[in-house]
């Protein structure tokens, strides 16, 4: 609620103005779908409008919403727009986890990911038997 009861529109427009706060509507909209791993949530011809506040933007999307099974997606069956989903990962440790190794001790990628290997993909792990490794014998 605000304080000080009804404001007209110039009054809070000034206000939002002094806390660096911003709303801007997005012309057009013709659809706005939400994916999850099995429904989508259809707004057809929402009205959306981006409110800024410190630098951090929010979508507000009002609309009426169509429940779906992805399944049933007309866009999932014509059009290839968007790639499938990925393929399981890459066998082994992340990339971030091998990088993160590598850095914290100065050992190779080879080392890396045998010390990541040996400690069960545990990152802190594996820095700390390379760290122990180095000290104790060399």
């Amino acid at each position: 609620m605000i304080p000080g009861g009804r404001m007209n529109p110039r009054q809070l427009e000034l206000m939002m103005k002094r806390l660096g706060m911003t709303n801007e509507p997005v012309p057009d909209v013709e659809e706005v779908i939400i994916r999850t791993r099995d429904k989508e949530h259809v707004l057809r011809q929402p009205e959306v409008s981006i409110l800024t506040v410190q630098g951090v933007r929010t979508y507000q999307v009002v609309g009426t919403t169509e429940v779906r099974a992805r399944s049933a997606s007309p866009a999932a069956t014509s059009a290839p727009a968007a790639p499938a989903a990925p393929a399981a990962p890459p066998p082994g440790p992340p990339e971030e986890d091998v990088t993160l190794v590598m850095e914290q001790t100065g050992a190779s990628r080879e080392a890396a990911l045998q010390a990541l290997e040996e400690s069960d993909g545990a990152p802190a792990e594996a820095i700390m038997h390379l760290l122990a490794r180095r000290g104790g014998g060399g």
